[in-house]
């Protein structure tokens, strides 16, 4: 069974750093593509960053690109988010997503309302006070 635990979540000042971990079971990751995304209550769900795969590329979210880094450690089934420079407006619940096909996690940056075949965590709350 396919299963994402996000942690590293919490309260930090403006400026400050965040290291988000999405700890994977149930599959292997060079299998799947995982990919970050975010939601504000309100507003739709966006996508931070993409994609941790056997391919090793990544992009991030014009928003948060040169402070976010994606990065994996298959030894621990984790991938993380480590997250610098930090903003108010990075506020948000952040979500990892995992799919076999990396389409469908790249869809979700155009459609972030079609999730086909993809396996969310529960999310991890990221406050950043002014």
């Amino acid at each position: 069974q396919v299963q994402l635990v996000e942690s590293g979540g919490g309260f930090v000042q403006r400026g400050g750093s965040l290291r988000l971990a999405c700890e994977t079971s149930g599959f292997r990751m060079d299998d799947y593509a995982i990919g970050w995304f975010r939601q504000v209550p309100g507003k739709e769900r966006e996508g931070v960053s993409c994609c941790s795969d056997r391919f090793g590329t990544s992009f991030s979210a014009d928003s948060v690109k040169g402070r976010f880094t994606l990065s994996r450690d298959n030894t621990k089934s984790t991938v993380y988010l480590q997250m610098n420079s930090l903003k108010p407006e990075d506020t948000a619940v952040y979500y990892c997503a995992a799919s076999p096909d990396r389409d469908n996690i790249l869809r979700l940056w155009v459609f972030p309302e079609k999730s086909q075949n993809v396996n969310w965590g529960r999310g991890a709350q990221v406050t950043v006070s002014a």
